[in-house]
C-alpha cells in the first residue's frame, strides 16, 4: 500500500514585534493571502499606495495584452499599438472613456465589459480600505519612557505617567496594568504568567492633560519582595492599557505600552511638570514629561 503523505508543516519563522521586544513564531501559515485585509489595514501608507499602484499597472497591462490578442478590437488606435492599448485600458478600467478610442468588435466589447466590472470592484475595494484606514480612531497618548519605583505615602510604589497629546478631554478613561513574568510549577515546568497590578485609581473621569498611575508594592502585590535583578531573572515585562471615549469624536480610543524589565528605574521619581505661570494659570511643561531624578534629590 502506498504510504500516506504527512501534512506539510510550515517551517518558516515569523518575527513578531510586541513593543520593543522581538519574538519568533513557527508552524503558522504566513502566506500573503492568509489575511489580506489585516495586511492592508496595518501596512505603512507608502507601502499601501505603492502596492495599489502596482496592482493598477499590472491589471492594465493584462487587459492591454488581451486587447492586443484580438483583430483590431479598438478603433482609432495610434501606430504605437502596445502603449495605446495600455492607455485605453487605463481609461476603461477607470470608467473615464474619452471617446477617441472605443471598442469596435464583439471581442473588444467583451474585454471592455470585463475590464469595466473589474475596475468598479477595484475602485470599491480601494475606497473602502482608504476610508477604513482614515476613519480608524487613533489615540495620541504619551507614555513616560521609564516607570519608576519610589517611596510614596510611606510605601514602595510603582509609578507610570501618561498624557493626552491632543489636550482635549477623554471621558471614562480606564487604565489597567499587567505584569508578565516567567514562573515555574512544582514539577519544574516553565510558564509565562500574567498578574494584574492593582492601581490606586484606575479610572479618570476627565483625562485631559497628565495622569500618574500608582501601584503600591505591598504584601498583596505580585512585585512584593522583588528586586531589579529578580525581574531580569524572570524576564518580566509591564503592559499598560489605557482606553476612553474621545469627547471630540465620540470614538472609543485604545492605547498600549510595553515596558521591559530594564526600563524600570528603581529609587527614582518623576520631575514635577506643573507650576504657576506669570499670569496665574496652571502651567504643565511637557518638555520635562520623561525626566526622572534620583530619590531624595
Amino acid at each position: 500500500m502506498a504510504e500516506r503523505k504527512k501534512p506539510r508543516r510550515e517551517n518558516r519563522s515569523h518575527i513578531v514585534r510586541i513593543g520593543t521586544r522581538e519574538m519568533e513564531s513557527r508552524g503558522l501559515p504566513t502566506g500573503f493571502w492568509t489575511d489580506l485585509y489585516h495586511r492592508s489595514m496595518t501596512v505603512y501608507w507608502p507601502v499601501f499606495f505603492g502596492s495599489a499602484a502596482a496592482i493598477f499597472v499590472a491589471l492594465n497591462a493584462v487587459f492591454a495584452f488581451l486587447y492586443y490578442l484580438g483583430d483590431k478590437p479598438i478603433a482609432n488606435v495610434s501606430e504605437d499599438l502596445p502603449l495605446s492599448l495600455f492607455y485605453f485600458s487605463i481609461e476603461t478600467l477607470a470608467t473615464v472613456g474619452y471617446g477617441d478610442m472605443h471598442p469596435q468588435t464583439n471581442y473588444g466589447h467583451l474585454i471592455a465589459t470585463v475590464e469595466i466590472f473589474t475596475g468598479m470592484c477595484f475602485l470599491a475595494v480601494m475606497t473602502g480600505l482608504i476610508f477604513a484606514r482614515f476613519s480608524r480612531p487613533r489615540a495620541r497618548f504619551v507614555f513616560a519612557e521609564h516607570p519608576v519605583v519610589t517611596i510614596h505615602q510611606g510605601k514602595p510604589t510603582l509609578m507610570i505617567r501618561v498624557a493626552n497629546a491632543r489636550n482635549n478631554t477623554i471621558s471614562q478613561a480606564t487604565a489597567r496594568l499587567w505584569l508578565f513574568r516567567l514562573e515555574y510549577t512544582m514539577e519544574g515546568y516553565q510558564l509565562r504568567r500574567y498578574h494584574e497590578l492593582k492601581l490606586e485609581r484606575q479610572e479618570h473621569p476627565m483625562f485631559a492633560l497628565s495622569w500618574t498611575l500608582f501601584h503600591s508594592i505591598d504584601e498583596s502585590s505580585p512585585l512584593h519582595g522583588m528586586t531589579a535583578e529578580d525581574l531580569i531573572t524572570a524576564d518580566a515585562a509591564l503592559t499598560l492599557n489605557v482606553s476612553g471615549v474621545d469627547d471630540s469624536s465620540a470614538q472609543q480610543l485604545y492605547a498600549r505600552k510595553l515596558y521591559a524589565q530594564h526600563n524600570i528605574l528603581w529609587k527614582h521619581r518623576y520631575r514635577d511638570i506643573t507650576s504657576i505661570s506669570p499670569e496665574g494659570r496652571l502651567l504643565i511643561d511637557y518638555r520635562k514629561f520623561h525626566d526622572v531624578e534620583p530619590e531624595g534629590a
